[in-house]
């Protein structure tokens, strides 16, 4: 048999194939959480994945009480209570700007504001809203336009900006444009669902991305309500809007570019920037000599939104939902998809980057990424990308389906035995428990039960067939259970 390196996750045990021996996997960990969070919002490097170099405990503690410093919080280095209930915080999902220890007094002697060191050549600036909140909030378009608007004009009343709306049509001539997403949505920064992280704004630039302001559609936005019942939209907008002005996250209080979520700011007839943000932006477009922002489209003079005469709809939650944690058990898929690797457990997945660090703490339901599975899909068998086409592939009991991206095509699900496996006694194949390219020869393996099946996959092929000579015993992979959860190649399998 070929000798072979793959990943192999059995029941709750983690294996690599010989020669090295099986491990289980580690215990769930407080630290394990924390040290996610501190990576995600830069107080960490990620690890690498070349040497696989752990973090030194001095390292750690620096790293927690750079994070406490940011926060103004009681710099212990551990994650005490006040340290675990601020990571718990809504907030948004661009990191916080934090250096070395020496950097980090600088600034603080200095000034508290932070800059992300580019701005907009020009002070007249486009906007345009392209999508409007879907999933759970019933303000009105008016509502969002009218409240973008004077989240706007909160950066202008006092500096040299100016803000002109556009319409959606004339979009690609504005240089911030606003939408409402949920999940993946083509910008490399996933949202993770209701609460955890709330929005988040691309700096200025030349990018087509440049100035974008996506906020999470999964969340109840509101405007008015007290505290706690939904995620205030002007709040967030504001805080995201001085992101794609060109400013950072902020370690002043008051300041409305500290990173996390902690209210609505109040009447908003009446706010004005807290004095870190003023003198920020002024830095950057000057004190203000211009005109008045102008109003939305359809508006003869700006106004304020009234508040809602609808019940207030459930408050923003703290992103600690009823799933199960991803060091406990196993998992009942695992896949190399694009490069990065997708762990499925119940109707949850996890992401994990090529730098080896996670794209969200919390999972993502699998029904809102992968369109086209049935609904209330809550276990995926196996799957894995076709390397000949870029397809991905879900094996769920006696069917399966083809994905382009994240959508499936037309025409699936289709049953199982369109594959041809049949056992050594003649029985046809009613579940597929792992499935893997072999990246060493480019073949595909199929497992079920304790046999396997190799294909050769090329473009003449319309029906997968099983090569000669197959099933075979998966004993034949050597340190490894015989019958594998799923199966994963790394590297090149050499």
């Amino acid at each position: 048999m070929e000798n072979l390196a793959v990943l192999c996750l059995s029941s709750a045990v983690m294996m690599l194939a010989s020669p090295v021996r099986a491990a289980p996997a580690p215990a769930p960990d407080l630290y394990s959480r924390g040290m996610d969070w501190l990576s995600r919002y830069g107080y960490l490097p990620p690890p690498d994945p070349r040497t696989g170099r752990l973090q030194t405990k001095e390292g750690m503690e620096m790293a927690i009480r750079q994070m406490q410093r940011f926060a103004g919080l009681k710099e212990t280095g551990k994650l005490d209570g006040d340290t675990l209930k601020q990571m718990s915080k809504p907030r948004c999902s661009l990191p916080d700007i934090v250096g070395t220890e020496d950097m980090l007094r600088k600034r603080r002697r200095k000034k508290r504001y932070a800059l992300s060191g580019s701005r907009w050549e020009t002070t007249s600036l486009r906007w345009s809203v392209l999508s409007y909140p879907r999933l759970h909030s019933s303000l009105s378009q008016d509502y969002v336009n009218s409240i973008m608007f004077h989240a706007l004009k909160v950066w202008s009343d006092r500096t040299n900006l100016q803000f002109h709306t556009v319409t959606k049509d004339e979009a690609d001539r504005a240089e911030i444009r606003i939408s409402f997403e949920h999940s993946l949505h083509d910008d490399g920064y996933p949202f993770d669902g209701k609460g955890g992280t709330l929005a988040h704004a691309f700096f200025p630039g030349q990018a087509d991305i440049s100035g974008d302001t996506h906020f999470d559609d999964e969340e109840t936005w509101t405007y008015g309500a007290p505290d706690g019942d939904g995620t205030d939209l002007f709040t967030v907008a504001v805080h995201e809007f001085g992101h794609a002005l060109g400013l950072s996250h902020s370690s002043a209080n008051p300041s409305i570019m500290r990173p996390y979520y902690d209210g609505p700011v109040g009447d908003i007839a009446r706010y004005t920037l807290p004095m870190d943000d003023l003198l920020a932006i002024q830095t950057l477009y000057g004190i203000k000599v211009n005109r008045a922002t102008t109003p939305p489209s359809g508006y003869s003079t700006p106004r304020l939104p009234e508040r809602p005469n609808t019940p207030s709809p459930r408050g923003t939650i703290q992103p600690n939902p009823g799933y199960q944690d991803r060091c406990e058990g196993g998992f009942d898929a695992v896949a190399n998809i694009r490069g990065d690797v997708f762990f499925f457990k119940g109707p949850h997945f996890w992401r994990v980057q090529r730098s080896g660090s996670l794209v969200s703490l919390a999972p993502a339901l699998i029904r809102n990424f992968w369109i086209g599975l049935p609904p209330g899909t809550d276990k995926i068998d196996a799957v894995y990308e076709r390397k000949i086409d870029s397809r991905i592939i879900f094996f769920i009991g006696s069917q399966f389906w083809v994905f382009k991206d994240t959508v499936a095509l037309p025409g699936y699900p289709r049953p199982l035995s369109e594959w041809g496996m049949r056992t050594h006694n003649g029985r046809m194949v009613e579940r597929v428990e792992a499935a893997f390219v072999w990246a060493h020869n480019g073949h595909t393996y199929l497992f079920s039960g304790e046999e396997f099946w190799r294909f050769t996959e090329n473009k003449a092929h319309t029906v997968t067939r099983p090569d000669a000579d197959y099933p075979r015993s998966a004993s034949l992979w050597k340190g490894v259970p015989s019958i594998p959860d799923d199966i994963m190649s790394w590297g090149k399998g050499i």
